[in-house]
């Protein structure tokens, strides 16, 4: 009688497992800027060392393909190589028994049309195509390009102005982008080589708490220069351009149509997430430079476009996208029903709705969804859901603010694709009826949502908000003779609006709707531009020292993350549902920093940055 035994085929299968871990760390940090053929390279050996043996293609193909394209990676390949590694990867992806050589070949066919430039330039140059090369990983992830190695050392010697100051050199919304920033900056975090990713949003949140942006003095004006600049639209991308303009010497008047600048980080994200006297901080900050006027509740259409063009040297449109998508579905006129863009609205004007006793529905995966059903939650809602076509992994939203709403009290209804809407006999909601779905293939990177053969769902509602994305306003504007597609403007890689010298567009209104920061980041390129395009080629000084970086600590730690207050505490209120960090939990987040700008590839000069 043959014996079994419980113990794996392998006793290396446990051992491997451990070696996994941080060979996904190791991809998850890939350093931005890497060459491309050479990460190709990596991940086509990993298949050849995945492959069983069983069939050709895999077994041979995946190993000579991978030779091939090291030729190539060595500069030593001709035309007639790219040409035998199309063939062969195409051989592997259609004979192969398994989805581990398929893949492969699918990946090395899609690379080779994704990176066909880098492949001519290995090629024919014999080098990397421009370009290429490795770059200090947040800094290069940060839309605005903040020195974030520089400002979290001072933040670790116990210099948070410093660090406010160091920030405003490529962001003059410190206390913004400490509170609601995305944190693309923390996605190639090289520190995910040992545990994890910094939590660089905790430590600038750190450094606005301990010392607030309209304590810390901004760079002195630079001499007027007998210029004058119009933005249109006081949001974070045109209050950026004005920032850095005025800073630049010029004179800029800023038109906005509301109230109060902020643009959407005011009417667009509830105080909870983002307390108003916080954003108040910045503007305050970014208005203390001298040389901006603000004309406040001022509506640009096409005839005072025609005046300002002639009155200033230059124009930057940075209108946003501050109208609300509606759905085309029956019963979206009933009363009740409002865009998530309208709610937002009402409340940056203090205007809180109160929802008391109602049953609210929101439709929409994304962070504005969430935004109106915590919103709702706080308003006094007896009931909120979430109505959603795709599944909770398919949302758009960060996983905090799905995480946040879950534990707020929000139901999430997903796969559900809404139908029409039922009204009752005075024309008022009563209910959100919802087709099932089911998932299928991925189309534009998400799975698409099909229709499944289910009874319709009816979900009982007195208030229905669509947050279903947003829509620019660009008729006036188009009027005057601004060229857009889809309501976007379009421009140059210059911000120039397409059949103008002087007036540059950016933001929202230029890329659709995005994030703030990314709106940030192309104020400071308009201001950038508009200034050469004025003649000059300012430089501006930060008036801080990029401290020296410790030895790395190597040691793995946890990453300290921010918590909020307690979900039965916080759903009741408007106030700010974050608990700042302790100085020792900063200090140690900190550390952990391993100075990629010194020890890394982006070695600086001197010590001191400048503005470019």
């Amino acid at each position: 009688m043959t014996m079994l035994s419980v113990a794996p085929k392998s006793a290396y299968d446990s051992r491997i497992a451990d070696v996994l871990g941080p060979f996904q760390r190791r991809i998850e940090a890939m350093p931005p800027g890497t060459c491309p053929i050479a990460v190709q390279l990596v991940l086509l050996e990993t298949g050849g060392a995945q492959t069983c043996g069983k069939c050709v293609p895999c077994r041979d193909g995946i190993p000579q393909l991978a030779a091939l394209m090291r030729s190539v990676l060595n500069c030593e390949a001709d035309e007639c190589t790219l040409d035998t590694m199309r063939q062969l990867a195409q051989m592997i992806k259609d004979t192969s028994d398994c989805a581990i050589g398929y893949e492969a070949g699918k990946m090395a066919l899609e690379g080779l049309d994704a990176f066909a430039e880098e492949y001519r330039s290995h090629v024919q140059n014999k080098m990397c195509a421009e370009g290429v090369g490795q770059t200090v990983p947040c800094e290069t992830k940060c839309p605005a390009h903040v020195n974030i190695p520089a400002y979290i050392g001072l933040v670790l010697e116990g210099d948070c102005e410093g660090a406010v100051k160091m920030i405003r050199k490529d962001n003059p919304w410190p206390t913004a982008c400490a509170l609601i920033c995305e944190h693309p900056c923390e996605a190639r975090c090289r520190r995910t080589l040992i545990d994890a990713p910094l939590n660089i949003r905790g430590i600038k949140k750190y450094a606005v708490d301990n010392a607030p942006a309209d304590t810390v003095p901004v760079p002195k004006r630079l001499p007027d220069s007998g210029r004058k600049v119009a933005v249109v639209g006081g949001g974070p991308s045109g209050l950026t351009c004005a920032y850095y303009l005025a800073l630049m010497g010029h004179q800029v008047t800023v038109y906005e149509g509301r109230k109060k600048l902020g643009g959407m980080m005011r009417y667009g994200i509830p105080a909870y997430r983002f307390p108003r006297e916080r954003i108040d901080q910045d503007i305050r900050a970014i208005l203390s430079v001298g040389g901006i006027d603000v004309r406040y509740e001022t509506i640009i259409d096409d005839v005072e476009m025609a005046r300002l063009s002639y009155d200033y040297d230059a124009i930057y449109v940075a209108v946003g996208a501050q109208g609300g998508k509606s759905l085309k579905i029956d019963g979206v006129d009933a009363n009740g029903v409002m865009s998530a863009v309208q709610l937002l609205e009402r409340i940056g004007d203090g205007d809180y709705p109160d929802f008391s006793g109602k049953k609210v529905v929101v439709i929409g995966g994304g962070n504005v969804a969430m935004d109106c059903a915590r919103t709702s939650v706080r308003a006094g809602a007896e009931e909120v859901t979430v109505a959603y076509r795709r599944r909770i992994e398919d949302m758009t939203a960060l996983h905090e603010e799905i995480e946040g709403a879950m534990s707020e009290g929000v139901e999430f209804m997903t796969l559900q694709s809404p139908l029409r809407i039922e009204k009752d006999e005075d024309g008022n909601v009563a209910a959100l009826i919802c087709q099932p779905q089911y998932i299928g293939a991925v189309k534009r990177g998400r799975p698409a949502p099909v229709d499944a053969n289910k009874p319709t769902v009816r979900l009982e509602a007195d208030i229905i908000l669509i947050a279903v994305g947003q829509d620019i306003h660009s008729a006036p504007f188009e009027k005057f003779g601004m060229k857009a597609e889809r309501t976007r403007f379009v421009a140059d890689e210059n911000l120039r609006a397409e059949g103008f010298k002087n007036i540059f567009v950016g933001g929202d209104c230029q890329t659709g709707p995005k994030s703030a920061i990314m709106a940030i980041g192309a104020g400071k390129v308009a201001a950038r531009n508009i200034d050469e395009y004025l003649g000059f080629h300012h430089k501006l000084d930060p008036e801080v020292e990029v401290p020296k970086a410790r030895p790395n600590v190597r040691e793995a730690y946890g990453r300290v993350n921010i918590v909020e207050r307690p979900a039965r505490e916080r759903g009741r209120d408007f106030d700010h549902i974050e608990i700042p960090l302790c100085e020792e939990e900063v200090m140690q987040e900190c550390s952990r920093c391993l100075r990629c700008d010194a020890f890394g590839c982006g070695v600086l000069e001197g010590g001191r940055v400048q503005y470019v």
